[in-house]
């Protein structure tokens, strides 16, 4: 595989390379929120790399290498020379027809020698729990599938997904990798504490949560919030919700608040909350979500890939990217001190993570650094 990484911000950090185009060459890309800060690069890849593919989202902050940008286009630019890749149709999506649209995505995607997907979303209109429910049950669970949804900074107003090129909102995408030659490892780590008791979910229905222990959801988490209540729902992203199936289970995913209901004191959160699963509320830990992007790294179990050269795909919730503040550099510096020299990073900040649990099963995820390691080799 060749591999070529660029960042726009005013300008290009180096000339677009016109060799790599091919219809075995996928770009993907991952800006700005505001298209019209990025319309004239994304212009210039189209026209560059006429026979690539080009897939990407919108984001609430660009990663390139171990720096976060804002406003800007971080850009891969992978030439398989082993291996084979397909994209899906790109279709719209709403949080009612996102476990159909993710069973539609897999049956176009899979056959005998699928290595993997990668999926964007579009990070408002989806739901993710749903989306990825769909597509587990098509997917065997030793086929990873990764992702995330589109963010918008933490306006959460309005993502987008290309489509044709172009920025369009309420899209879902998603790309194929198939051979014995492509390799994709995957990781997802969080790195919150816990705070309170855990609580049972007595009322819900798909991602809103009416009451907890038959109590107001709503006021439950403004007695914990304290002050910081009044700035929700921004503020929920500093308190996230961790969910269990059943008390004491080591398999855990967490939820991210998007919006609060003040007349039946319910919340939206990023993926389903069901109905007698097991919470409770988290509160950051500098040290820890930072570690919790080494470890991720350090899983991924890459020793005999050394010389190879390697996509890292870092992506990571805005609400850790409000927590670490100027620290959030940290997390991306822990992932590129672990994994091969020659691995080239890009990411983004997103309003949920796509990545399988311990089951293999894929599924959505809230505050975790999520990444997906792309590369071609003979073994």
């Amino acid at each position: 595989m060749l591999l070529e990484t660029y960042l726009y911000t005013d300008s290009w950090n180096k000339a677009l390379d016109g060799s790599l185009d091919s219809l075995d060459t996928l770009l993907i890309v991952f800006g700005s929120a505001k298209t019209t800060n990025i319309e004239g690069a994304l212009e210039e890849l189209s026209q560059t790399f006429t026979a690539a593919t080009i897939i990407g989202a919108s984001t609430a902050g660009e990663i390139y290498q171990d720096e976060l940008y804002e406003d800007s286009l971080a850009v891969s630019v992978m030439k398989f020379q082993k291996s084979r890749f397909q994209i899906s149709k790109c279709t719209p999506i709403s949080a009612e027809n996102s476990y159909a649209d993710g069973v539609a995505i897999a049956q176009d995607l899979y056959t005998e020698d699928l290595k993997a997907i990668f999926i964007l979303s579009d990070g408002l209109n989806a739901n993710g729990s749903q989306l990825t429910e769909g597509i587990s049950s098509v997917i065997p669970s030793e086929i990873p599938v990764t992702g995330g949804l589109a963010g918008d900074d933490a306006r959460f107003e309005q993502t987008w997904i290309l489509v044709d090129d172009k920025p369009t909102s309420g899209f879902v995408c998603a790309v194929g990798f198939y051979g014995e030659h492509i390799h994709v490892a995957h990781a997802s780590k969080g790195g919150w504490d816990r705070l309170g008791i855990e609580r049972i979910v007595t009322k819900s229905k798909d991602n809103i949560l009416y009451e907890l222990d038959n109590q107001p959801a709503l006021e439950i988490y403004k007695k914990y919030l304290g002050e910081k209540a009044e700035g929700l729902p921004a503020t929920g992203l500093l308190f996230p919700l961790e969910i269990r199936d059943e008390a004491g289970s080591s398999e855990s995913k967490v939820r991210t608040i998007l919006a609060v209901n003040e007349e039946d004191q319910s919340i939206t959160f990023a993926g389903d909350i069901p109905k007698g699963s097991h919470v409770t509320l988290m509160k950051a830990n500098y040290n820890r979500i930072i570690d919790g992007a080494s470890e991720a790294a350090e899983s991924l179990e890459l020793a005999n890939y050394e010389d190879e050269v390697i996509l890292s795909i870092a992506i990571s919730c805005v609400g850790r990217r409000l927590v670490l503040k100027s620290r959030v550099e940290e997390e991306l510096e822990a992932i590129l001190d672990v994994v091969p020299p020659q691995t080239k990073q890009i990411g983004f900040y997103s309003y949920g993570e796509i990545s399988p649990l311990a089951s293999g099963k894929c599924d959505l995820h809230n505050q975790t650094m999520t990444l997906t390691l792309i590369w071609e080799s003979d073994a």
